[in-house]
């Protein structure tokens, strides 16, 4: 039975990790081709932009259901506690949700799509920052009592490095989004977004650099551990990674690849989750809540179980059938427009 309890929470913190991952790529691409129609020439080009996620953009948004899910049935004390602790920034998320949700729909129909563009394009900028603040609030560390209650502020999710993460969040999620672009449109789109994607691989390595470089030094449970031996070994390779990564991206782009640059930018993510895991396992509320102080009854674990079981392949051959199926370039008649 101490064999079960331990390995539960482990199986459930991997699927949590994996849902978390899935997300993080496919809706962060959608997310990053929202804000990029806030640069678009005319509306000929932001329409192209926004066809490219007509066919995915609400699959994409499952995995962050499941995500959650997942949590508040294997994890409900950390559950409670988050969305307690940041509620702020959770609640930006939904409406930023919302306008883009309805302004995907409403633009369609729409004479004058001013409004609308700028609610879908407003509105996952607000979606992209504000989980930028909810990663930062977390990594930063939650109050609690010894009962995992939440006894913080309501504001000390806002401070410097949170603000720094959202930033690097969005340029991550435009970085994602521009290479994308780059395997769904072809002519004067395309060769825009190799400036986007540029610029944007830039920024985001500037930010993810700093911020490694800033997080121990503002956080000294962090500091302790990341330069304990043998974390510490691990911790200097990740960043090695990460820089092979991002040189092998940039290579790609500016020779004007088409799907590695995309590829590329899905490593350069995969890194960046698991150098977060790295840092906050076994902590499920960094650096309070451990994942087996945090999790539901076996009982409840084992029954679970048999539902994402029965679940988790159909959603994902769902996702898989739906993205070979609309593959390829998005085109129109006024393209050159």
């Amino acid at each position: 039975m101490e064999s079960v309890s331990t390995t539960l929470p482990l199986l459930w913190f991997g699927l949590v990790a994996l849902f978390l991952t899935l997300y993080l790529i496919t809706d962060g691409f959608d997310l990053g081709v929202g804000i990029l129609t806030l640069t678009a020439a005319n509306e000929a080009r932001r329409g192209i932009i926004i066809n490219t996620l007509s066919t995915v953009w609400d699959a994409n948004e499952t995995w962050l259901v499941c995500t959650g899910g997942l949590l508040y049935g294997a994890f409900p004390l950390a559950y409670a506690t988050i969305v307690n602790a940041l509620y702020i920034p959770i609640t930006l998320m939904v409406i930023g949700f919302i306008f883009r949700a309805v302004a995907f729909e409403f633009r369609e129909h729409s004479l004058d799509k001013t409004f609308w563009n700028i609610g879908f394009g407003g509105g996952s900028l607000l979606v992209a920052f504000s989980q930028g603040l909810v990663l930062g609030g977390v990594i930063a560390g939650i109050k609690v009592d010894a009962a995992g209650n939440f006894i913080g502020g309501t504001w000390d999710w806002l401070n410097l490095p949170s603000i720094l993460v959202a930033i690097t969040v969005v340029q991550g999620y435009v970085l994602i989004g521009s290479t994308y672009l780059i395997t769904k449109t072809e002519g004067e789109l395309k060769r825009y977004h190799y400036i986007t994607a540029k610029f944007s691989a830039f920024t985001t390595y500037l930010g993810a650099l700093v911020l490694t470089i800033a997080t121990p030094m503002f956080y000294e449970q962090v500091k302790e551990r990341l330069f304990h031996q043998p974390e510490v070994v691990i911790f200097a390779a990740i960043p090695v990674l990460a820089t092979v990564a991002a040189g092998l991206l940039m290579n790609s782009i500016n020779r004007r690849q088409e799907i590695k640059p995309f590829i590329w930018t899905i490593v350069l993510f995969l890194i960046t989750i698991l150098a977060l895991a790295f840092v906050v396992f076994p902590y499920i509320i960094p650096f309070q809540i451990t994942i087996y102080q945090a999790s539901s009854s076996l009982s409840s674990q084992a029954f679970m179980i048999a539902f994402i079981g029965f679940f988790v392949p159909i959603l994902l051959f769902y996702n898989i059938y739906l993205y070979r199926v609309f593959r390829g370039k998005v085109v129109s008649p006024h393209y050159g427009e």
